[in-house]
């Protein structure tokens, strides 16, 4: 039972060694241009020098020493047709290292076959093109298995083959064979550091990268958070400021009056606690394994169904405000209830403080495929408070989430108009 589940093992291992072997470790290499430049060159000398080496041995016969003492005659290819099959196996050798990196295990099938053709007496028609497509299979193959099976066979049928005389190198060439591994050892050594410093380069410049980007989200953030505390605060703030005035000035001849102020301006300032604590709650939220205290639950972000709270509230300081709904309420969404409910809230706080003894409208139209905001109001005497603006941006940037528009100006009759458009989703 034991041997045949071995068996299966080494069966399925097998099978699973061949399945891998067409499966590539990684992508195909793609050569830039100047590696195609290199390897057209590499291979085009090479050929030039291996198509003259047979050229000047067709014909020629040497003496080789076989043993101590002993040497045989060595024939190399003679005739028109030995001279053909020379200069055809070093153009075919040679050649095939132009595709060396794209297809480097198709090249060492080639030249090994190249190889394996070529006479014993004149090996070096093929021997270093063989040499350096078996480096490049090494080096550059995505198919690491089936070049881990290839580089062997290859090595080892051109070494047991009737061909495998090492070619002999003549004296003039050592220097060479001595300076060449030098300087191509000395090219990779300064390539691999182009390499390094490129590589620590694109790090620190995705590092910056990287940094610029937080600082920007922690920016907008900041700035959001601005605009949320500037939507909660000013409206309320505003509000509680003329009730204690009007408070003020009243509170001799009026008491009955200046507690009323009194009580609108509590009112106000809890309204503001109440959302300033749902704007900081978002942003330190509790651990989940904490209790929470019944009495300060977080309360919604007000929606269009508290209009009337905040108009109701605005009618308190003295000016005289009309709300009108037109159309078929229906339920929106929380944050595009919220961002028309910040048209109305801002447009009359703008209205508070600087258009004072004015009257305003507020108009909200449910459509079939928008929600139409609309606040204006008559005109009235400066007041002395200063705006920045950052309201009205505010105001857009949140309509731009739900795709809506905003648009502000004065009327021609007198006073100011703040229109909002939100698109709606058809129900």
């Amino acid at each position: 039972m034991d041997v045949r589940t071995t068996l299966v093992r080494l069966r399925e291992a097998a099978r699973r060694t061949v399945r891998d072997a067409g499966l590539p470790s990684g992508p195909p290499l793609r050569p830039t241009r100047r590696a195609w430049q290199f390897d057209a060159l590499v291979a085009l000398a090479l050929g030039i020098a291996t198509v003259y080496y047979g050229i000047d041995n067709v014909d020629n016969v040497v003496l080789r020493e076989i043993a101590p003492g002993v040497e045989a005659v060595v024939a190399r290819p003679t005739g028109p047709g030995g001279l053909a099959l020379m200069v055809t196996l070093a153009v075919i050798a040679s050649g095939a290292l132009a595709l060396r990196r794209r297809y480097p295990l198709a090249v060492l099938c080639v030249v090994t076959a190249a190889t394996l053709a070529t006479p014993q007496s004149v090996m070096r028609l093929t021997f270093y093109a063989f040499v350096i497509a078996v480096y490049s299979a090494a080096v550059y193959s995505p198919y690491r298995v089936a070049t881990l099976a290839a580089l062997p066979v290859s090595v080892v049928l051109v070494g047991t083959s009737g061909n495998s005389v090492t070619p002999i190198v003549p004296n003039e060439y050592i220097a060479l064979l001595i300076l060449v591994p030098m300087a191509v050892a000395a090219v990779g050594l300064r390539t691999w550091k182009l390499r390094t410093d490129e590589g620590r380069t694109r790090l620190s410049a995705l590092e910056r990268e990287q940094a610029e980007a937080l600082r920007r989200a922690v920016e907008h953030e900041r700035a959001r958070i601005a605009r949320e505390l500037h939507d909660v605060v000013t409206h309320n703030v505003s509000v509680m400021i003329i009730q204690a005035g009007a408070a003020r000035k009243i509170m001799k001849t009026s008491p009955e009056q200046a507690g009323e102020a009194l009580l609108a301006v509590e009112a106000g300032g809890r309204a503001a606690m109440t959302e300033l604590r749902h704007v900081m709650g978002l942003l330190t939220m509790a651990d989940e394994n904490e209790g929470t205290d019944s009495g300060t639950d977080l309360a919604p972000q007000p929606g269009l169904d508290q209009l009337e709270t905040l108009v109701g509230r605005v009618r308190d300081t003295g000016l005289p405000v009309d709300l009108t709904v037109t159309g078929a309420p229906r339920p929106l969404p929380p944050g595009l209830e919220l961002a028309a409910y910040r048209v109305v809230q801002e447009a009359l706080t703008n209205t508070v403080k600087h258009a004072s003894g004015a009257t305003a409208a507020v108009t909200v139209e449910y459509g079939p495929q928008r929600l139409r905001v609309e606040v204006t109001d008559t005109g009235g005497h400066p007041g002395t408070g200063t705006g920045s603006g950052r309201g009205l941006i505010g105001l857009r940037e949140r309509l731009a989430v739900h795709d809506g528009t905003l648009t502000t100006g004065d009327r021609l009759t007198g006073g100011y108009r703040v229109e909002a458009l939100i698109p709606l989703e058809t129900p």
